[in-house]
């Protein structure tokens, strides 16, 4: 099952190549559902029904694994698997919380021996300039300004009509590590990719990077984070500071396609997760991939009737598969 999966055709075909897929959303117009086998409409995450409803589907279709795709879901999914209610793939709860609150994975990161840029609250005066200012709890790059002096910083934390932390401004190029992680918290793999191009916090281009430092960057924040499923980690390359990570999202990367191009045949995270859900015991296998390939994502569409069904229809002759 995979749940919030809004405009993610990619990830939901993908493991519709390989399984019985159970794509939840709360509206008919998420299109990536529509990749899936079965299309459930579920209460919104805040509705006392959400995860009972979640619960049933997964009995009444043998599910072996909940994906969450949203940040605000992983908690609520963390929650529920810790009461034995979903057979969730995200980790503990307090780790679920510390992540999802960009000061608090500074400070766990921090604890942990991991490298993190300098952050601040907004009540705070951050030691060094330029600083990021970006929501606590943001995501989708939503909100997010360069301040280069105290009086930009104070206009954008005031602008933000939200809780938002300062954060030294990286410089240097911006990478992607694309983990995952077994049932225990073991790393299984980490493919790190550069960042070409993003939108809307969505990497659209960018290449598999063989880069042993980065890999073990990403094992290490996978691991002692305690992720089970998917991890990406953000991090930079700074000229004098080194690597410092500046995000930790316990979910897939809006660069997936690395984990289905830069994998190695029979590889792929969607596999790997199959063949967990079905009890298998996957071996790590980190450092491992294609290194070298690069990605481009584009966008497409779906054709609905009236009744909001998938026509089959494609404006383009030859275009993509037609959806479920």
């Amino acid at each position: 099952m995979i749940t919030g999966v809004g405009r993610r055709y990619d990830i939901v075909a993908s493991f519709a190549q390989h399984a019985k897929v159970i794509a939840t959303e709360t509206s008919l117009l998420a299109p990536a559902q529509y990749a899936a086998h079965v299309r459930a409409l579920v209460p919104s995450l805040d509705d006392p029904a959400y995860v009972p409803e979640l619960s049933r589907l997964c009995e009444q279709h043998n599910v072996g694994a909940v994906i969450p795709l949203i940040d605000p879901d992983i908690e609520v999914l963390a929650r529920a698997r810790a009461d034995g209610l979903l057979p969730a793939l995200v980790p503990d709860p307090e780790m679920a919380a510390a992540t999802f609150d960009k000061y608090e994975t500074h400070l766990l990161l921090e604890r942990l021996g991991l490298p993190s840029p300098s952050t601040v609250l907004a009540e705070s005066q951050p030691e060094h300039y330029p600083v990021i200012v970006k929501p606590r709890r943001g995501s989708n790059s939503r909100s997010i300004f360069l301040a280069k002096d105290p009086e930009q910083a104070r206009f954008f934390i005031d602008y933000v009509s939200e809780p938002v932390i300062l954060q030294r401004a990286m410089n240097g190029p911006e990478f992607s590590i694309d983990c995952l992680c077994d049932l225990d918290g073991r790393c299984l793999n980490a493919i790190p990719r550069s960042m070409i191009e993003s939108r809307g916090g969505e990497s659209v281009k960018g290449t598999v990077l063989g880069d042993r430092e980065l890999v073990e960057l990403g094992r290490a924040v996978s691991e002692a984070v305690g992720a089970r499923g998917p991890c990406m980690v953000q991090a930079f390359r700074d000229p004098e500071l080194g690597l410092r990570v500046t995000d930790v999202n316990i979910r897939f990367g809006g660069g997936y396609p690395s984990h289905m191009y830069g994998a190695l045949p029979g590889r792929t995270y969607p596999e790997l997760i199959v063949r967990m859900a079905r009890g298998e015991r996957v071996e790590p296998h980190v450092g491992q991939m294609r290194a070298g390939i690069t990605f481009a994502r584009y966008y497409w569409q779906l054709e609905l009737d009236e009744r909001l069904q998938p026509t089959g229809r494609d404006i383009v002759p030859g275009g993509p598969p037609a959806p479920r």
